[in-house]
């Protein structure tokens, strides 16, 4: 007889090995679209972010979204000959049969690329030139500009993105936007 405890540890052990399994670092997908490779050793960000952590956001997260986009171009041929950002810009031009996936994924894959690029050991502190100009310009102080760029990302609820743009006049501006959204769409 099978008891509610037997169960339970055997849907705790399928939903372990599920888990264990989407874990794993993803094996690169055949197709148009490439993960990047980190422009820097995995452990480089320690002590702010750990080799582990960057080991699992980049080589299974991201390597994901990319898996997950050339299975998209496999079924709609047409997204391999389009670049991230025009399928971002004309999500709404997509067929829905492929639309929700390129947001998701193409999404993931065009920000994570872009976040891989931004961030360094020896990255932080005050922006030089044109940008800290304009920073303190339209947001008076490069530490007023942080706090409001802080709370921005802290106010997107789940996941999402903060995002320091302009407008078509040249303001800057923040902006958030969920899930893997961008600033294209």
């Amino acid at each position: 007889m099978t008891t509610r405890r037997d169960l339970f540890r055997t849907a705790a052990l399928a939903g372990s090995a599920a888990l264990s399994g989407s874990l794993r670092a993803q094996a690169p997908a055949k197709g148009p679209f490439t993960l990047p490779p980190l422009p820097y050793p995995a452990d480089a960000l320690e002590p702010h972010i750990d080799a582990k952590t960057m080991e699992i956001h980049h080589g299974r997260h991201h390597a994901a979204y990319v898996n997950n986009l050339n299975g998209a171009a496999a079924t709609h041929p047409p997204l391999a000959k389009m670049t991230l950002e025009d399928m971002m810009r004309g999500l709404d031009k997509l067929p829905e049969s492929v639309r929700t996936i390129v947001r998701n994924n193409g999404g993931g894959h065009a920000n994570h690329a872009l976040f891989w690029q931004l961030m360094s050991k020896s990255g932080g502190g005050v922006p030089k030139g044109e940008l800290v100009k304009a920073i303190e310009k339209q947001f008076k102080s490069f530490d007023n500009f942080k706090d409001q760029f802080t709370r921005a990302a802290l106010g997107v609820f789940g996941s999402g993105w903060a995002w320091l743009g302009f407008d078509g006049k040249g303001q800057l501006h923040i902006h958030t936007t969920p899930n893997q959204d961008n600033p294209w769409m």
